[in-house]
């Protein structure tokens, strides 16, 4: 499972705006985002209009591409368009991605699986 993270940017006077309709997502789109494949997503906002977005994949490229096909996102992104700042592309293609750079229980696992590997307990 890949875990994405990816950041965008509210409008200040679109905030508000942006928090209520995250409050309550069209059941249609909810069903959408689940069908393709986005698993545990999550969008976080910060006071200044800050975005940040994260999911778990499978296939990234089958998610963004089963979610083009889905005619209620193009509608949500229509609606969510005038909330961005500077985006001329709906918003779920003009993610800005960002690099894992860090992932506790992937060094846990990788630590302990080298442990056992050195001490010979298991292989």
């Amino acid at each position: 499972m890949r875990r994405v993270c990816f950041q965008l940017q509210v409008k200040l006077g679109h905030i508000d705006a942006y928090r209520v309709a995250h409050a309550a997502v069209w059941a249609e789109m909810l069903e959408a985002l689940h069908d393709t494949g986005w698993r545990n997503y999550s969008i976080f906002l910060r006071d200044d209009g800050l975005v940040i977005g994260y999911f778990e994949t499978e296939d990234l490229q089958a998610n963004l591409d089963g979610m083009a096909a889905a005619p209620v996102n193009a509608r949500w992104q229509a609606a969510m368009a005038e909330h961005f700042v500077d985006l001329d592309v709906p918003a779920d293609q003009a993610f800005l991605y960002l690099d894992e750079v860090f992932n506790l229980d992937d060094q846990l696992t990788s630590l302990r699986t080298n442990s056992v590997n050195q001490n010979g307990n298991r292989s």
